[in-house]
């Protein structure tokens, strides 16, 4: 009986340690194939990031220039509803600080941009045309100070 008793613990701790060493090899395997996904990624969502941010600055030029165009076309109602998307746009991509894609310089450029705002609202709601002569000046401006 002895023999029996003494032989349970043995085999006891001999299917602990068994089950420990497949559990840490499981471990290792997950471990092997999650990091490497992980990194990937992490890489992936700061490219999306960027992308992103590109992408916003594309859009905000595309409002600029439809304006214009539409201006030029005397739609100015049209006109006037991207030049306020392009001005809102803007000044949400100013206001981020750190985070915005504009650099310090772009933004402080940008700031004299941003001042004609009302001015070329107004002249596009009462359908002035010297509004697209602004808006054209304006698109300009911005492609000096965002591509230098």
């Amino acid at each position: 009986m002895s023999k029996n008793m003494q032989s349970k613990p043995a085999e006891t701790t001999h299917r602990i340690r068994g089950f420990s060493l497949y559990t840490g090899r499981l471990l290792v395997a997950f471990l092997l194939g999650f990091v490497p996904m992980w990194l990937k990624s992490r890489e992936r969502s700061s490219s999306l990031s960027e992308a992103e941010r590109q992408l916003g600055l594309v859009r905000m030029e595309n409002r600029l220039i439809s304006a214009a165009i539409d201006a030029r076309r005397r739609d100015y109602e049209t006109a006037r509803l991207a030049a306020s998307d392009f001005f809102t746009f803007l000044r949400a991509e100013t206001s981020k600080g750190v985070d915005s894609a504009l650099s310090q310089a772009q933004i402080a450029g940008l700031e004299p941009l941003v001042a004609q705002r009302d001015e070329i609202i107004t002249l596009l709601a009462r359908g002035d045309a010297a509004s697209a002569d602004l808006l054209s000046d304006l698109y300009g401006s911005y492609r000096k100070l965002m591509n230098p």
